[in-house]
């Protein structure tokens, strides 16, 4: 099994931010990268600006923070970033992004570097054929926030290696993540229970059956769920959600996986949940 040391990210957005400071906590260094200019520094000073808070409240220790904000440094391009022992894609929802970025990697990557996807939905095998290398392409499926989350989900795709699957079980384990192995299946374990419910959900907001907090509350204390499914979606993001039922009805072509219109409507409204700072709820 390949010793990793250097953990690449490419997207530094919300989900590419948090899976750099597990890793840089987790006592990996890390080159991140973004596309957008500064956008990679900028997440570099959240990463410590969180790390900071941690440390103040007593939740991390003065050398491992000392150490983890040592660990991040900001790759100035993909090919830079590709100089890492493993590599995490943590670009948003679109198959042929996706594709293309794995496709830049394999060619700026060494032959023994792994590349991973944070995808929540997309097929592993399809984003592995844009490369030489399909038996070191897997899927790391973090969850939101990835610092918080425990759970792990990794992917393996049709010619994923068992050697890569042990490889990155052991960073999920290192990491302190619950880390769980699915098979190349359209939304994975996860997602196919989850964003049907939340999906459910909104149909019944749409239907008028109950308002927002009332289908919340439902479920919060009906079922003990920690958070409401629509308050859920909003954290999340609506976009994302309509992202993964639209691949999961296309790939099933099955009814019960229809996204819900006003779900639709919401996101061509430009309401997409807290990050727009309204959805299904004001924030």
């Amino acid at each position: 099994m390949r010793e990793i040391k250097t953990i690449g990210v490419v997207g530094a957005g919300q989900m590419g931010t948090g899976i750099a400071q597990v890793a840089a906590v987790s006592g990996y260094r890390v080159l991140l990268f973004d596309t957008l200019p500064g956008a990679a520094a900028k997440a570099s000073e959240r990463i410590q600006a969180n790390l900071s808070k941690l440390l103040a409240k007593g939740k991390l220790e003065q050398a491992v923070f000392d150490t983890a904000v040592q660990a991040v440094a900001v790759a100035d391009t993909l090919k830079a970033a590709a100089r890492a022992d493993l590599v995490v894609e943590a670009a948003v929802e679109q198959v042929e992004l996706k594709k293309e970025i794995f496709a830049s990697l394999d060619q700026a990557a060494a032959p023994d570097v792994i590349l991973a996807s944070n995808t929540s939905s997309i097929s592993l095998t399809e984003i592995a054929s844009a490369t030489g290398r399909p038996d070191k392409v897997i899927g790391m499926h973090f969850f939101n926030p990835a610092p918080v989350m425990k759970l792990l989900e990794v992917v393996k795709g049709c010619s994923t290696s068992q050697e890569t699957i042990d490889t990155v079980m052991a960073i999920g384990r290192r990491m302190n993540k619950v880390t769980i192995l699915s098979l190349d299946k359209a939304g994975f374990i996860v997602n196919r229970v989850l964003d049907p419910m939340l999906n459910e959900a909104i149909f019944l907001l749409e239907e008028g059956v109950g308002t927002a907090e009332d289908i919340d509350n439902g479920l919060k204390f009906g079922c003990n769920h920690p958070m409401g499914p629509l308050a859920l979606a909003d954290l999340i993001g609506l976009d994302v959600l309509l992202a993964v039922m639209e691949v999961l009805y296309r790939e099933y072509a099955d009814s019960k996986y229809r996204p819900a219109p006003l779900l639709k409507k919401m996101v061509r409204a430009g309401k997409l949940g807290k990050k727009t700072g309204e959805g299904f709820f004001k924030y």
